[in-house]
């Protein structure tokens, strides 16, 4: 299915602020460098988190043009989506940019109408409260099957970092 650009854009403290989602602008050197020392990317090689962002909905985050954040959405576009691989650089960070990304994010118009969205976050819970993010009712549970040695298992640590 053909995706149309989705762009947003402001003015603050002097500077152009904008959200797109140009795949052909996100600068795969500040997305991988941030994300591969995160606690829930770290060590993800180049060429996964390539192929990640190929078959999500990449967003970027642009101070006059250059790149200082990013977000993705794994979905179906019909019922369910994913909010993955949310940051601003942390020099940038006290704008609200955090916020508007993720605003910017839920307000695409091919992710309107769905049923459910989900996200894990270790810090920012707060920040998703106030965009209608909250903790599932119990009984209510969300089970993972986390394998945090498969990089290095398959081999690609060391040679994908150098694609």
């Amino acid at each position: 299915m053909p995706q149309q650009a989705y762009c947003l854009a402001k003015i603050a403290d002097g500077a152009c602020f904008e959200i797109d989602t140009h795949r052909a602008r996100l600068d795969l050197d500040v997305i991988h460098g941030f994300l591969s020392r995160t606690h829930w990317a770290c060590g993800i090689p180049r060429a996964v988190l390539r192929r990640a962002i190929a078959h999500s909905l990449p967003f970027g985050l642009y101070r006059s043009g250059r790149q200082i954040g990013f977000a993705r959405v794994v979905t179906d576009r019909t019922t369910f989506a994913y909010l993955a691989d949310v940051f601003v650089l942390p020099e940038e960070r006290g704008r609200g940019l955090g916020r508007w990304l993720v605003q910017g994010v839920l307000d695409h118009p091919d992710l309107q109408g769905l049923r459910r969205w989900l996200l894990g976050s270790r810090d920012a819970q707060d920040l998703y409260r106030k965009l209608g993010f909250a903790e599932p009712p119990p009984p209510f549970a969300f089970l993972e099957r986390l394998d945090p040695q498969v990089y290095e298992r398959r081999g690609l640590a060391a040679s994908a970092n150098a694609v």
